[in-house]
């Protein structure tokens, strides 16, 4: 059985889309970006800022799941210029506490919505 997850404190989905959906022991996050909730606009000052809400942004619905970032097996990044590639690891790395980081792959594409430099969706294992 599937269970939708929805944070109040990250973004509201701007599609047709869950927040994250927990099925088994594996919940799916889905792509966030630099949406802050509570004011309603970009956090995008600089590539910095984009990626610190982002992550703040995974952490509430991580949250919600009653989970963290540690139990996370899996990322996918998206950003728009690969020239941002070295600030976002070191920031992106420094939300992950536990001696490994997680699966993933960065990708750049063309562009992101509401014209974001960076996307960020996860898998978690919540049978850990």
């Amino acid at each position: 059985m599937h269970k939708i997850i929805n944070s109040i404190d990250a973004p509201k989905a701007i599609g047709a889309y869950s927040q994250a959906i927990k099925t088994g022991n594996l919940l799916f996050v889905s792509g966030q970006i630099c949406i802050n909730q509570h004011t309603n606009k970009l956090e995008n000052d600089s590539i910095e800022s984009e990626i610190h809400q982002v992550m703040k942004n995974l952490a509430f619905i991580l949250e919600e799941a009653q989970t963290n970032f540690s139990n996370v097996v899996k990322t996918s990044i998206f950003l728009t210029n690969m020239a941002d590639f070295s600030i976002i690891d070191e920031i992106y790395g420094s939300y992950f506490k536990n001696l490994y980081f997680p699966a993933r792959e960065t990708i750049e594409v063309k562009g992101l919505p509401k014209n974001c430099r960076i996307e960020i969706s996860m898998v978690v294992n919540l049978g850990v």
